[in-house]
């Protein structure tokens, strides 16, 4: 028998119930298990579902985060480097477990840029780390085109 079944003992004791209880779960269809003579077995699945537990072979719980920084004065010029900087930040990222999906729009008429990232929680807090970094407070990347739009 393989680790994936237990007897009725074995989730008695991994529950802290007593055996009658555990075998009263499967008689009132609680928790579902096979009958094997006279013993029960119970798959690990089975087990999970009783307890709330997520079963062993799903995926672990993740978060996404989706950010839409808009940059308002921005030249073609700079919103092409901008978006040159941000795609290549997101090319060094090199987990494919935490993969990162951005899209970068310009808006010439407005002068405009819109950075939407779509991702985990801690590789999009280091792509807008990364952004406010270049864009510094004035001094950074859009300094000039933001003296000269505003």
């Amino acid at each position: 028998m393989g680790n994936d079944m237990y007897s009725v003992e074995q989730v008695a004791e991994l529950l802290g119930l007593h055996v009658r209880t555990v075998r009263g779960y499967i008689r009132a269809g609680r928790l579902r298990a096979v009958r094997i003579g006279k013993q029960y077995r119970i798959a690990r699945a089975d087990l999970d579902t009783l307890t709330g537990r997520p079963a062993s072979s799903a995926p672990p719980a993740t978060a996404e985060v989706s950010s839409i920084v808009q940059l308002d004065g921005v030249d073609r010029a700079a919103a092409d480097r901008l978006a040159t900087l941000v795609l290549a930040g997101v090319n060094t990222h090199h987990d494919p477990d935490r993969p990162l999906r951005v899209q970068t729009v310009h808006d010439e008429e407005r002068h405009r840029m819109k950075i939407v990232i779509l991702g985990d929680v801690a590789a999009t807090a280091d792509l807008l780390r990364l952004v406010d970094a270049v864009l510094g407070g004035g001094n950074g990347l859009l300094a000039g085109e933001a003296a000269e739009g505003g």
